[in-house]
């Protein structure tokens, strides 16, 4: 019998063990399985509260359908009439000289689609309107590993970056455009560069041949995410999965691997590390210190989600749209907040709602680790002074989640490219998560199913 250990029990991890089983039943393949997670749940940075009518979202609450591997899982898994997608309609605000105002209609990312709607905007000036236009006429151009930062001020000008790119990418990766790699972090815009020289253009054609689809752009479950995890976890051998359990040191032993825990040793012939960078670097220190300094240098950053909940009743007026997001140059407290109960059916009451705000990333990290008491009092603030919301809530949630989201900066590509070169050297040893090749839950569960078949394919030799 072949034994494979998994050490992390987030996304990454739970699915390269769904088809690792998946792929040793097809080939008949005698396989024993462990998973190791320090924790005392599964899931990782997915993790759903339900209270008094809320469906709660500490980590992410969606994926995007356009990557189809999440898309896929979930009807693999049974849950194909519990997806839901985002409401019709709904708009982003930008937060722009303490007002918000609302990203014209076509914007998709920072391109404008739709021409009328973005000239009528008030969010970017005339003059950035013009520079936006020579998106349309310049030539290709960039470097070997350019900045999202250059990028955008090269195609669509400084405010554009500013004003949408900025708060867009900070909400999304909690990332600063001037270090974080264009090609590792957004590969899709230098391949339109490449296939059509201008972005307006490229969209504006991909809009044209995007096929209907009964799917929205951005999608969930109705129970959270969480209804994902456990439908892996149901799907797994419940023998196989061994939480507190710590490890504590990896080491080469013949062709296979001895992995010492806090709960005793294993013996593993493949061993999959499905832990950030930085925990896989140092549990490889003994085996590849030159593997271990190479993870250790993905940098991460902290995080913290806190979500409110309102009696509609108390609110002055209704938010509009799906939320807003806040440029850097605005100097607030807080990257961006989504309406969730505007965005998602079946968030809130009928009679409730539910607003959610991310704090942190590279912007203003040390703002995550303060206390709830006061976490909670600053939020209320910037959502008084930027939407109006002064009601008090009769539901708060704050989740930290502190340095868990890997930062794609320049240089990143190399970096992943000596890490798999050095893996060469460890037959057996595979790595997976969102440090490496997308951040997303759906790029996590591609990378685990393409491990889980490497590690079947080795197995099987």
């Amino acid at each position: 019998m072949k034994r494979v250990v998994i050490v992390g029990g987030g996304i990454g991890g739970l699915s390269a063990a769904y088809f690792l089983e998946k792929g040793a039943r097809d080939r008949g393949l005698d396989l024993d399985y462990s998973i190791l997670e320090k924790g005392d749940r599964l899931g990782g940075n997915i993790v759903t509260e339900r209270v008094d009518g809320f469906v709660i979202e500490g980590g992410p609450d969606c994926f995007l359908s356009e990557k189809p591997w999440a898309l896929r899982l979930c009807k693999e898994l049974g849950l194909e009439g519990r997806l839901i997608g985002t409401r019709e309609g709904g708009e982003t605000f930008v937060l722009h000289r303490g007002r918000l105002h609302p990203l014209p209609e076509g914007f998709i990312l920072m391109v404008p689609t739709k021409a009328l709607p973005f000239i009528m905007s008030p969010l970017i000036s005339p003059l950035g309107k013009l520079r936006m236009a020579l998106d349309l006429v310049l030539p290709r151009g960039g470097g070997e590993d350019e900045s999202l930062g250059d990028f955008v001020r090269r195609r669509l000008g400084r405010e554009v970056l500013e004003k949408i790119a900025e708060p867009l990418v900070a909400g999304i990766h909690a990332g600063d455009p001037e270090r974080m790699s264009v090609r590792s972090s957004f590969p899709k815009f230098l391949e339109m560069e490449r296939e059509h020289r201008s972005l307006i253009l490229a969209m504006i054609r991909r809009k044209r041949r995007r096929r209907p689809s009964r799917y929205s752009m951005f999608m969930t479950l109705k129970g959270g995410l969480s209804e994902l995890v456990d439908a892996i976890v149901k799907s797994l051998d419940p023998a196989s999965i061994h939480l507190e359990t710590r490890v504590e040191r990896i080491e080469e032993r013949g062709k296979g691997y001895l992995v010492r825990t806090s709960k005793g040793e294993i013996l593993a012939d493949v061993l999959i590390l499905a832990t950030p960078a930085y925990v896989s670097g140092d549990l490889l220190e003994g085996i590849d210190p030159g593997l271990s300094e190479v993870l250790r240098s993905i940098p991460y950053v902290s995080t913290a989600t806190i979500s409110l909940a309102f009696r509609k009743r108390d609110l002055e007026d209704l938010p509009r749209g799906f939320g807003f997001v806040v440029p850097k140059k605005e100097g607030r407290r807080i990257m961006a907040a989504t309406w969730t109960s505007l965005k998602f059916p079946h968030r809130s009451p009928e009679d409730a709602f539910l607003a959610r705000c991310f704090v942190g990333g590279s912007r203003m990290e040390d703002l995550v680790f303060l206390e709830d008491e006061a976490m909670i009092e600053m939020v209320r603030e910037e959502l008084r002074d930027i939407a109006g919301i002064r009601a008090e809530p009769v539901l708060a949630r704050v989740f930290r989640w502190p340095k868990a989201m890997p930062q794609y900066t320049i240089g990143h590509g190399e970096r992943v490219r000596r890490i798999r070169e050095r893996l060469k050297g460890h037959p057996g040893l595979w790595l997976t998560g969102s440090a490496y090749e997308g951040i997303g839950i759906s790029d996590s569960v591609r990378m685990g199913e393409e491990v889980a078949g490497e590690a079947l394919q080795y197995l099987s030799l």
